[in-house]
């Protein structure tokens, strides 16, 4: 009898499913140790966004680069500028060298901006090192989910993505803190140290990346077939006769198999045309994205980076010190501390997410975080419109504001923060995740840029209007995630072509047919049927 089959082939009850959530975790410690190495350059990321916040408010750093509202703005965003630019280039690199070693090569352009960031001398030395700096940590915001989805089974998928959330907000969360231990130190010091300390865990994860093992499926994607099967064996612990091994083994090669195929027939002219032929896939494999099947994963996944910074809470890590004065705290060491617990309160609510993610699943994490967010928004717009002509009268109002931030934080790193990034890094399918994930990531950071160019301007033009502006757009994303976002707990990455369609056509039915019957014949003991 043969068993039914999804639409991309498979049988999904023949895979066997793990446990979720910590259980999950603790039955995969290798896969769950490869993944929080890798989650070393979400700490890059979140260190160099959170130093910012605070050495723009130091004496010296003010007194050698004096800019305006404006400038400032300019000089803090540039890094989200740099990032938009590399989580673009980086695609190509993720698919030719692989992901694994584009790692590395992100690690040595961030050792050469951080460096420069660190000894810059004028205003221009200081912008072009942050864009330089900015292009490593957009690749990494890139590759790090990437390269985790990738090697992880699908029970715990999402916990084990969600660790580079959790990096990144301990990587602004030390910054922070370091900042706030360098406010008394006198000189130009107290400014370039904070931000050349990062430059140590760059030399770590370029370094020990290169001992860890390559993605099975891009290692598929190269016709590496044995090393794919090594991996997966070393990965899931378990021999590489395993019927589960050769399940997922069968799966990704499926898919692989059935992507040449395709791409055989859409672009004749282009293939084994040398370097010239493989520039123009990889370009129609842009135009392509755009598709029936694939532009609609790419809208939900460009939309959650959208509203993820259009909470505003970037803008609060970047001007967090400013935001505090403006909610009435008084004082440089006061509003760097309130800005330290800001660091603590992201970094620990992000924890809940990587053990429950894979048990609450992604929609209603999200919904429960956009209402609760779009709360503390409104109730700060409220008390800061009264109270903003006389804070010294409303202290305690003020206070109340800070509760609310940080109320907005831990909801933020539950939902928005982690799963923002989980949704577009398993959504698409292997043939376009890394070039989807290049454009829904240079989303984020376009957005990340506006939000960091444009905050410190409506904090000093507008006010209170900041925060009803990042209330609107949290209330927008509640009715987006609710009509258009599906639930994509459990799935694997090849299942989720019926969520989004895409492989529904009788041709490429076929195709499917063709490739499932050579694996049949190549895999001794395997056979993959599908119902008439």
């Amino acid at each position: 009898m043969g068993k039914t089959m999804t639409s991309d082939g498979f049988a999904p009850e023949s895979r066997p499913q793990g446990s979720s959530g910590i259980k999950g975790i603790m039955k995969n410690p290798y896969v769950f140790a490869t993944a929080i190495f890798a989650s070393i350059g979400g700490i890059l990321f979140g260190y160099d966004q959170g130093v910012i916040s605070g050495v723009q408010e130091m004496d010296d750093f003010v007194t050698r680069f004096p800019m305006s509202s404006t400038q400032t703005g300019f000089m803090v965003s540039i890094l989200e500028l740099g990032a938009w630019a590399g989580s673009w280039i980086i695609g190509y690199f993720a698919d030719k060298i692989g992901r694994k070693y584009s790692i590395v090569f992100s690690c040595v352009v961030f050792l050469l901006g951080s460096a420069l960031q660190g000894g810059a001398q004028s205003v221009a030395f200081l912008l072009g090192s942050r864009f330089v700096t900015g292009m490593a940590v957009g690749a990494l915001s890139l590759l790090v989910p990437l390269y985790q989805s990738e090697i992880s089974p699908p029970e715990i998928r999402g916990s084990l993505i969600s660790l580079q959330q959790l990096a990144v907000t301990f990587g602004i969360l030390i910054a922070f803190w370091i900042d706030y231990g360098f406010t008394h130190v006198v000189g130009e010091a107290s400014w370039r140290t904070p931000l050349c300390i990062q430059i140590f865990f760059a030399l770590v994860l370029g370094i020990g990346i290169i001992f860890f093992p390559f993605s099975p499926r891009w290692l598929m994607n190269q016709g590496r077939d044995t090393e794919a099967i090594k991996v997966l064996s070393k990965l899931r612990r378990l021999p590489e006769n395993h019927p589960y091994i050769i399940e997922e083994w069968t799966e990704i090669k499926a898919t692989v198999e059935f992507d040449r195929v395709i791409e055989r027939q859409q672009y004749p002219n282009y293939v084994d045309n040398g370097i010239k032929g493989k520039f123009m896939i990889t370009l129609m494999g842009y135009r392509d994205l755009f598709r029936k099947g694939t532009s609609n994963r790419l809208f939900i996944g460009s939309a959650l980076m959208f509203f993820q910074q259009f909470t505003g809470m970037n803008a609060l890590i970047y001007y967090a010190p400013k935001i505090f004065q403006s909610v009435g705290l008084s004082g440089e060491s006061i509003s760097l501390l309130a800005t330290g617990v800001v660091g603590i309160i992201n970094f620990v609510f992000t924890f809940p997410t990587v053990f429950l993610l894979d048990v609450l699943g992604r929609k209603t994490i999200l919904l429960v975080a956009s209402v609760v967010m779009c709360i503390c928004m409104v109730i700060v717009a409220v008390i800061t419109a009264v109270c903003q002509s006389d804070w010294p009268s409303h202290t305690a109002e003020g206070w109340g504001c800070v509760v609310m931030i940080y109320i907005f934080t831990a909801f933020f790193a539950m939902a928005w923060g982690p799963v923002a990034w989980v949704v577009p890094a398993e959504i698409f399918s292997l043939r376009t995740r890394a070039k989807a994930m290049s454009v829904s990531t240079s989303a984020n950071w376009m957005c990340n840029f506006v939000i960091g160019l444009i905050t410190p301007i409506m904090l000093s033009s507008i006010s209170y209007g900041t925060y009803i502006f990042f209330a609107c757009f949290i209330a927008i994303s509640f009715f987006f995630v609710f009509f258009f976002v599906p639930e994509t707990k459990g799935k694997t990455l090849e299942e989720m072509d019926e969520i989004f369609g895409g492989q529904s056509a009788v041709h490429d039915q076929q195709i499917m047919l063709e490739v499932q019957n050579k694996i049949n014949q190549a895999v001794p003991g395997t056979k993959i049927e599908t119902s008439a």
